[in-house]
Order: C-alpha cells, then sequence, then structure tokens
C-alpha cells in the first residue's frame, strides 16, 4: 500500500469498492488542493499587506505582527496539504485557525459562515488521514 492511501485501506478486492476507494481518493486530493489553493491566496494577502488584510488586523486591535503570523501559518498549512506524507499536519494547523477566525469574525461583527465552512473540510481531510498519525505521534 502506498502512503497516501488512507481512503483505499477499506477497499475489499472486489472492483466497486475499490473504484469507490479510488473516487473517495481522487475527491480528498481534489478538496485538499482546493484548500490549499484557498489558504495560499488568503495567507499570501496577509503576508503582501493587502489593504483589507492591514485594516482587517487594525480593527482586531492585536498589531500587524499577528497579521504575518497568521499568513505564515495559512501558507505552511496549504503548502503542508499538498505534501502527501504532511497534509493531515496541514489541515490538523488549520483547524485552531479557522476557529481564531470564527472568532474574529464574531468579534468584528461579521458573518462567521466563511470560516465555518473551511473549518469544516479541513476538519474533514484532517479525519479522513488520521491514520496517518498512527506511529507518528
Amino acid at each position: 500500500m502506498i502512503a497516501d492511501d488512507a481512503v483505499t485501506r477499506a477497499a475489499t478486492p472486489d472492483g466497486a469498492n475499490l473504484r469507490r476507494g479510488r473516487a473517495s481518493l481522487i475527491a480528498l486530493w481534489l478538496t485538499q488542493v482546493a484548500l490549499a489553493v484557498m489558504f495560499l491566496m488568503a495567507g499570501g494577502s496577509k503576508l503582501a499587506g493587502a489593504p483589507a488584510m492591514v485594516s482587517l488586523f487594525d480593527a482586531l486591535g492585536f498589531g500587524q505582527w499577528f497579521r504575518y503570523v497568521t499568513g505564515v501559518i495559512e501558507v505552511a498549512s496549504g503548502i503542508a496539504l499538498l505534501v502527501p506524507s504532511a497534509a493531515v499536519f496541514g489541515a490538523m494547523l488549520l483547524i485552531p485557525t479557522m476557529l481564531g477566525a470564527v472568532a474574529a469574525n464574531l468579534f468584528l461583527g461579521q458573518s462567521p459562515a466563511a470560516p465555518l465552512v473551511l473549518l469544516l473540510v479541513a476538519a474533514a481531510v484532517a479525519w479522513t488521514r488520521r491514520n496517518q498519525l498512527q506511529g507518528r505521534l
């Protein structure tokens, strides 16, 4: 078995389950790539100093250093999601990050819908890849 077959482990030798396992693995990878692209763009805009990000972090009151920290976490998580052996760690790092984003949006009186969706997707990726943690922790 390859290190990347978290979804196909439950597949039996019969063709239907194997096809379903492959389809699940493809869906997982498409989800990871989409999540990675979103966080590479979001983290990149924070690191690049996009005016919207600067004003958002000013409104939070933590200072601009927190924008840089958040940007680095998001970019690192996005990259990790694209590396098979690190994907579970990238997803796990996004969970507290998105919990913070939900809290920040609530604090600022904005809708927490977008960070909640990203939180759920990251949690789903982490849950699906949880078997990769065995023997590592």
